[in-house]
């Protein structure tokens, strides 16, 4: 019984894993090419190419690693690299708080760390938005490609960056944004909630960059200010009272 139970155990850790590999291979994708003007960057400013590809396997945050590398080619003090990457950053606190609530038994200690390296905006969209809770291979596999993406778009970008036209580099850039719409628009398309909710973050990230004295804020406190807005006012709105996850009804909301 137990050696039959142990084999299901693992069939079924299989299937969580290659569940995640499958989601996580679109964002692998953009994270290649936006990693690849990392990489650039990195050759530009002046870092041997295996110390820009350590950043990028070390770091998972395209404006924090941009900042920091930039931080470091202008002489800046350490100080000044760790508050710029902690403000930038503060964020992921954020989604690491969020995701924490629809995590499986087994994702405790050790794990929750590794969960909290490998959360990124863009993986962060695909686990919340799981509607069974995210065991350990899920996540595990959801990050592996990315992960390697990142990576290899970085030493692509340090080694044959200088090959490529301007203008080629330059429209990499915009496959982060391309991501972004691939998370949130099926999940608004799907629920009217999170369609507002969507619409309230916009219209705070809009006012935060527009107005004349809150254009001043730091992107990421701004990123941050957005989220807890527009949270607070879906959470304000549309309570989900505390359960297990097992079916979801209209709206993505579940219950018991």
């Amino acid at each position: 019984m137990s050696v039959a139970s142990g084999g299901q155990s693992n069939t079924t850790a299989k299937s969580e894993w290659g569940e995640g590999l499958r989601h996580g291979f679109p964002i692998a994708c953009g994270y290649f090419f936006v990693s690849f003007t990392f990489g650039i960057l990195g050759a530009t400013l002046g870092f041997r190419w295996w110390e820009t590809v350590l950043i990028s396997m070390t770091n998972l945050t395209s404006a924090g690693q941009i900042a920091g590398v930039k931080t470091i080619a202008a002489g800046g003090s350490v100080f000044e690299l760790a508050l710029s990457q902690f403000i930038i950053n503060l964020r992921y606190s954020l989604m690491g708080i969020s995701l924490s609530q629809n995590v499986s038994e087994d994702v405790s200690g050790p794990r929750r760390m590794l969960l909290g390296f490998g959360i990124t905006d863009e993986i962060y969209g695909v686990a919340a938005s799981r509607r069974t809770p995210v065991t350990t291979p899920y996540f595990v596999g959801l990050m592996t490609l990315p992960y390697a993406g990142w990576t290899l778009g970085t030493l692509g970008g340090a080694v044959l960056g200088d090959v490529l036209p301007a203008a080629v580099t330059n429209v990499m850039t915009l496959a982060i944004y391309g991501m972004f719409i691939a998370i949130v628009v099926p999940a608004a398309k799907e629920s009217r909630k999170v369609l507002f909710v969507t619409a309230i973050a916009v219209a705070v990230s809009c006012l935060m960059y527009y107005a004349p004295v809150l254009s001043e804020v730091s992107v990421g406190f701004a990123i941050i200010v957005s989220a807890v807005v527009a949270a607070a006012v879906g959470a304000w709105l549309f309570p989900v009272e505390d359960g297990p996850r097992e079916t979801a009804d209209e709206g993505g909301a579940c219950r018991e």
